[in-house]
């Protein structure tokens, strides 16, 4: 086999190959021998079959074998032998004249093909502990953790009975049946309905007419439901509502002890506040490594220059645009529309997939040489957690895809990996941190996590998609003001 090397620019190569026909005949005598044997021909007994008869009737299968053969084989021993490593799978280049490719599955001619690749580029080593980053961190005062802790206690509170008016913060007992036009719609109505004052639970408008009820009172209130109401056949339509009042509560003192924490589960007190404040510091604690590793990654950009391999930054490239392009069609929005134009939202778009690409470069020579390592265990944590967000039904098919799908499984694994890379750098460069209030630690950085300090060209479409997001993983929590269905149309959905 000769090998030529006919192009090295940059991260381009171009490598020509040429297996001589007499060592693909050789290839092909090799099957022929070793099918001999084993295959079973009319007329003939096992292992006399004339290797001429084998070669008319099998020939060409066994020489394109052959051919894949040493397309798989001599793509990965080139590289092994140029210690190269190809940023993704070379291109293979051969004949595309049936003629020739007759010849060559005959033995009657050299096989000729080309690899083209890019290199992954060098990534020169430094003394990572030269990187300075700033890290904000919010210090939770005992004030924060309580007012918290009341709100958690606040579902153990005791009512006792009132008579006179319901006031704000009182329970009201009531039975409801909602009409649209004067006729009543389905989820509209519900008995023994229980509303504390105050707290937003149902739509606008109508606790605030429930206001001065007492026992035994029968009123009509008219609300009109939100423009972007949960179900659309009520959004934005006006709807009055039948009430009885059943019973008016006032709330008994909130104390927070032994009691009150049994009744949520927990041992005592002390435990309730424990668990409370760890809640609230991860919460911060997890908004502050975000920003942190946003800081990390801009600083990696700024100390790793080098050419990225454009294979992989116009894969990287088309993804985003992609999104971006999706994002807009589904906000009904243009790219003037954000202030920009499809040229220069493009070449935004090309520098941020050029900067993506190159972190993920340096992360994974880092984390390489570092040694981190995603083990079996974490992957399938990973996996499951993923599959438990897919209804129950369609769980057993999508896990065995990610199981019979190595390459599906990777995009699992890679974020786990490149956590676990920002944890060892963070551990590993210069931290300082800087102490800050809530505010400021939660305030918008309107960047990307992998961006520069550039803005994004479509702003206003970023902040809807993060705002979008942030919907999306709420809508993975429970609701805390969510009610029987037969409460659905009168509380706020939409909250």
């Amino acid at each position: 086999m000769q090998v030529t090397e006919t192009l090295n620019s940059g991260l381009k190569r171009q490598i020509k190959v040429i297996v001589p026909a007499a060592d693909m005949e050789a290839k092909l005598a090799e099957r022929l021998s070793a099918a001999k044997d084993k295959v079973k021909i009319n007329g003939f007994r096992p292992g006399k079959v004339p290797t001429q008869h084998l070669r008319k009737m099998y020939g060409k299968s066994f020489m394109a074998e052959v051919v894949n053969e040493i397309l798989s084989n001599s793509t990965r021993s080139i590289l092994e032998e140029r210690g190269e490593k190809a940023a993704m799978q070379p291109e293979v280049k051969m004949t595309e004249d049936e003629a020739e490719a007759d010849k060559i599955l005959a033995g009657n001619s050299d096989f000729e093909f080309s690899l083209d690749y890019e290199v992954l580029p060098p990534i020169a080593e430094m003394d990572l502990s030269t990187i300075k980053i700033e890290r904000l961190v919010y210090e939770v005062p005992e004030t924060e953790v309580e007012e918290q802790v009341e709100r958690v206690a606040d579902s153990a509170r005791t009512y006792e009975p009132k008579k006179g008016k319901a006031e704000l913060n009182d329970r009201v007992t009531f039975d409801y049946l909602g009409k649209i036009d004067g006729v009543p719609f389905e989820g509209g109505a519900a008995e023994d309905s229980d509303l504390v004052l105050g707290s937003n639970q149902f739509i606008p408008g109508f606790e605030d007419q429930l206001v001065g009820v007492k026992e035994g009172d029968e009123t009509t209130i008219t609300v009109t439901f939100p423009e972007q109401y949960a179900a659309e056949h009520l959004a934005g339509k006006e709807a009055t509502f039948d009430i009885k009042v059943k019973a008016v509560a006032k709330a008994g003192k909130l104390e927070i002890n032994d009691e009150v924490a049994k009744q949520l589960g927990l041992e005592s007190a002390e435990k309730l506040r424990e668990i409370v404040k760890g809640q609230i510091e991860s919460q911060y604690g997890s908004v502050t490594r975000q920003k942190a590793k946003r800081k990390l990654l801009d600083a990696l950009d700024e100390a790793y220059k080098f050419e990225a391999p454009s294979k992989l930054v116009e894969a990287e490239f088309n993804n985003i645009w992609a999104q971006v392009n999706n994002d807009l069609a589904q906000a009904g929005r243009t790219f003037e529309d954000e202030d920009t134009n499809e040229i220069e939202a493009r070449a935004e778009y090309q520098r941020l997939a050029e900067r993506r690409v190159r972190l993920g470069l340096v992360l994974a020579d880092i984390g390489e040489k570092a040694n981190v390592q995603v083990n079996d265990d974490e992957l399938q944590r990973a996996l499951f957690d993923q599959i438990r967000r897919i209804p129950q039904s369609q769980q057993q098919q999508v896990y065995e895809f990610y199981r019979e799908n190595p390459q599906a499984l990777a995009s699992i694994r890679a974020p786990l990996f490149e956590e676990k890379v920002v944890d060892h750098l963070l551990s590993v460069v210069t931290v300082e941190d800087q102490k800050v209030s809530k505010e400021v630690l939660l305030a918008d950085d309107d960047e990307d996590a992998t961006q520069s300090e550039e803005k994004k060209p479509a702003k206003k479409a970023a902040k809807a998609k993060a705002e979008k997001a942030d919907d999306a993983a709420a809508e993975g929590e429970p609701k805390k003001k969510a009610a029987p269905k037969k409460k659905a149309a009168a509380q706020d959905e939409a909250e």
